[in-house]
Parts: structure tokens; sequence; C-alpha cells
């Protein structure tokens, strides 16, 4: 009986041990990930390419204003109510053009840029060693930051 019980505290033992020592090897482990933060809206906010875009923007927004003022001038000088009917359409027509070639090449210029930066992002975090990429203004915590780095791929 007592060779049963001192076997039993052995076994108890060993599992305790055993226990303890792989609580203390994972709990002295580092993480097999390292998480970044990247500050998105400033990258945007520092392209030369999205400065360039909005320029670009601005000034076909100026090209339709002008055809605008050209079609009120038109319009404004004529007297025959057919006529009138025939520029008003024909005006409708190429503002409504111009504005349907300038979102399509805004959006298109867009996705381009979005594109390049997120290849950015994922380079750098790569070469940097680090697994998980997450917006800066998402974490309240934690992340090493690489807006900067980023930053200067994109300039």
């Amino acid at each position: 009986m007592k060779k049963k019980i001192l076997a039993t505290v052995l076994i108890i033992g060993a599992f305790a041990a055993g226990y303890s020592i792989n609580s203390i090897a994972v709990s002295n482990t580092n993480p097999d990930y390292r998480v970044a933060v990247v500050d998105i809206q400033q990258i945007v906010a520092n392209s030369s390419e999205i400065k360039a875009l909005k320029l670009e923007q601005i000034k076909q927004a100026e090209n339709m204003q002008s055809t605008i003022d050209k079609a009120r001038t038109e319009i404004s000088k004529e007297k025959d109510p057919k006529k009138i009917s025939q520029l008003e359409e024909k005006y409708r027509n190429e503002i409504n053009n111009q504005k349907l070639a300038l979102d399509e090449s805004y959006s298109t210029k867009l996705k381009a840029i979005d594109s390049k930066i997120k290849t950015a992002v994922v380079e750098k975090a790569r070469s940097m060693n680090y697994n998980i990429v997450l917006p800066k203004n998402t974490v309240l915590f934690g992340g090493d930051d690489i807006t900067d780095q980023v930053g200067a791929i994109i300039k």
C-alpha cells in the first residue's frame, strides 16, 4: 500500500514538474510575429502623384466650367426656341461626356496610386520582417511605425 502511494506521489510530482517547466519555457518565448503600423493619410497627403492628380482634376474642372460659360453665352444670344433647345442638348451632352471622362480618368489614376502605395507597404514590411501591417489610426497601442520608410518609397 505504501508503495502505491509513493508511486502515485512520484507520478504526480513528475507531471507537476513537467508542467511547470513547460509553462516557464512558453512564457519566456517571444511571439513569432511582428506588427507594424502605417499612417496612410500622411503618405497620401505627401504623395507627389496625388498632388499632381488634384491639379489635373482642377484643370479639367476649369475646362468644364469654360464650356458651361460658353454654352450660357451662346444660348443667351439665341432667340429661336428650337435652336436654344438644340444648343442646350448639344452642350448638355458635351458637358456630360467631359464629366464622365474626368471621373473615369480620376478613378483609374487613383486606383493605380492606391495599388502603388499598397505594394510599397508590403515590400517594406517584408524587407523589415513584419508579419502584420495595420493602419495607424486603428491601433491604440503597439506596433512599429514604418510610415516614414514607406513614404520615402512613395514620394
